[in-house]
């Protein structure tokens, strides 16, 4: 279960004709989503959910819907991250869950940040474009990233060569708070300055 840092709210689900029949629909397959959310260990996208509890995905959003009010205050909270839904710690309880499951943490290097950010926004990129960009070797950092799980290989180009090419991961988007790769922030590329991603 992640520990969770930005809050994506959820959208008000719109009345329709059958509201009763919705919210009725909605209450009934509540609790099944509620456990689907523990016992998943990847987030559940509305359409699975759906499939999974036999209900229609409009049910299944105002119960998702539900859920994130019940949980709002509470340590344990309902998020949207990757695509998906799933279980995730408060930002009120952050620290103290850290202090209990995380070793000292560590941050990435601004080189590995900007690595990072040149595979989010190129994927699937080899390491020789990386390199073309930053104008260095990028051996280390990509090694880094893959050992984070943060990047990760991606088969390989049909050119000359055959290099590996590479791709960001599910941990990626739920570390940045991110809930798809249309989320990223611009990126900044100017020849006279340092890369810069604005991420959280």
């Amino acid at each position: 279960m992640p520990i969770e840092e930005h809050v994506v709210p959820f959208k008000p689900i719109e009345s329709h004709g059958d509201g009763e029949a919705l919210h009725a629909a909605a209450e009934r397959i509540e609790a099944a989503i509620e456990a689907l959310l523990f016992v998943a260990s990847e987030p559940l996208e509305t359409k699975r959910i759906a499939k999974l509890v036999d209900e229609d995905e409009k049910a299944v959003a105002l119960a998702l819907q539900r859920l994130e009010e019940q949980y709002a205050d509470r340590g344990i909270v309902v998020r949207e991250a990757g695509g998906g839904y799933r279980f995730a710690t408060s930002p009120l309880v952050r620290s103290a869950v850290e202090a209990y499951l995380l070793p000292p943490r560590t941050t990435l290097s601004v080189q590995a940040l900007e690595t990072l950010a040149i595979v989010a926004h190129m994927q699937p990129v080899t390491k020789s474009e990386i390199e073309s960009i930053r104008g260095v070797n990028s051996d280390s950092v990509v090694s880094t990233l893959l050992d984070r799980s943060l990047i990760a290989e991606a088969g390989r180009k049909d050119v000359v060569g055959r290099p590996l090419i590479y791709k960001t991961t599910q941990l990626f988007l739920e570390s940045f708070g991110l809930r798809s790769l249309e989320d990223l922030p611009p990126l900044e590329l100017d020849p006279g300055q340092p890369l810069e991603l604005n991420l959280p």
